[in-house]
């Protein structure tokens, strides 16, 4: 298959294994595009090309270009709104990205932040350095297990069902509202289909593991953080866009909610930025997906599709845009890995 290979912001080296680049390389007529020099190359190779990996525009005007496109990967791992999906789904065109490589690793430094919310593993660190440490019951004030309590989800794609499938040695109660999936497929998943007011108010730890969409921008504001019970954990995994932030910081400011985060609105965050200062808050500077094995995952699972699309079967390892909700998706492009 000839295949047009532009995978800005990633790099190859980046998101494949030595031995899957070179699979790639030897099993493919790959064209590799310069970032520096794409003026011409997609107009020049879009004819004869079968496989598009790049997070770039296609729009009609492109995809018209290209009358033996088979299959656009995004490596990025967002499905982007700068792509014409009708006209893709119009003419058989999977438009494909590898994101769940990332489910295991972000849900893994989710339980962690959850594990040191609920017994204050990092205050507890900082007051030892300090020389303030509270020795047995003194310091464990707000302390509570994670073991047979009330765990909330707010949505329950491939990075909650990782996280859940980490939780079940906790024999907790978990509560999930995803209004994109149906009650019967969460009980068969064993968890609790819920609505937003019960996950809020009767979880002590929520995750919230959700895509980013028109519908749920902020959805984490004043007004719904309001719900959850005092001293309850708030654990933001997915997008920030989830989540009004200055609500975030009064509530964990106040000390009425414990919150973790590994997103946040802008990135790199300014050094003076007023959150950095907020007590009550676990921060991770957006690096629970960033490993070096989940990033070469993305390759293994790119080759894997490569493989079925070749014998003429549908992809099965990278997640398809869907016709229904791509058009709700509001992913920002990353910045930084």
């Amino acid at each position: 298959m000839k295949i047009l290979f532009d995978p800005s912001p990633r790099t190859t080296k980046e998101i494949f294994s030595d031995q899957h680049r070179d699979a790639f390389f030897a099993g493919h007529d790959v064209v590799e595009v310069d970032p520096m020099a794409r003026a011409g190359v997609y107009e020049r190779h879009l004819p004869q090309t079968e496989v598009l990996i790049s997070q770039q525009p296609m729009g009609r005007d492109r995809l018209d270009l290209a009358p033996h496109l088979r299959a656009i990967f995004n490596v990025e791992t967002n499905f982007l709104p700068n792509i014409d999906y009708e006209t893709c789904f119009a003419r058989g065109i999977h438009v494909l990205t590898p994101a769940s490589v990332f489910a295991v690793p972000v849900a893994e430094i989710g339980l962690g932040m959850a594990l040191s919310l609920a017994r204050n593993i990092h205050g507890a660190h900082s007051d030892f350095v300090a020389g303030q440490e509270a020795y047995g019951l003194e310091g464990n004030g707000q302390a509570e297990l994670l073991s047979h309590s009330r765990i909330g989800f707010v949505g329950f794609g491939d990075l909650g069902r990782a996280l859940h499938a980490l939780l079940r040695p906790f024999a907790a109660t978990i509560r999930v509202y995803d209004p994109w999936l149906p009650d019967d497929y969460l009980r068969r998943q064993g968890v609790l289909p819920a609505t937003l007011d019960a996950v809020l108010g009767d979880s002590r730890v929520v995750f919230v593991v959700a895509s980013v969409t028109s519908e749920n921008t902020h959805l984490f504001d004043r007004k719904t953080l309001a719900k959850m019970p005092d001293g309850a954990m708030l654990v933001l995994l997915s997008r920030a866009a989830l989540a009004d932030f200055d609500a975030l910081a009064h509530e964990a400011g106040s000390g009425r909610l414990r919150i973790a985060t590994d997103v946040f609105p802008q990135e790199p965050v300014s050094p003076d930025d007023p959150i950095r200062r907020v007590p009550g808050m676990l921060f991770s500077a957006h690096r629970a997906g960033a490993l070096t094995s989940a990033l070469e995952q993305i390759g293994a699972l790119v080759l894997e599709d490569l493989s079925q699309i070749a014998r003429g079967l549908p992809p099965v390892s990278c997640r398809r845009a869907e016709r229904e909700t791509v058009g709700l998706l509001r992913s920002k492009p990353i910045d930084v890995t």
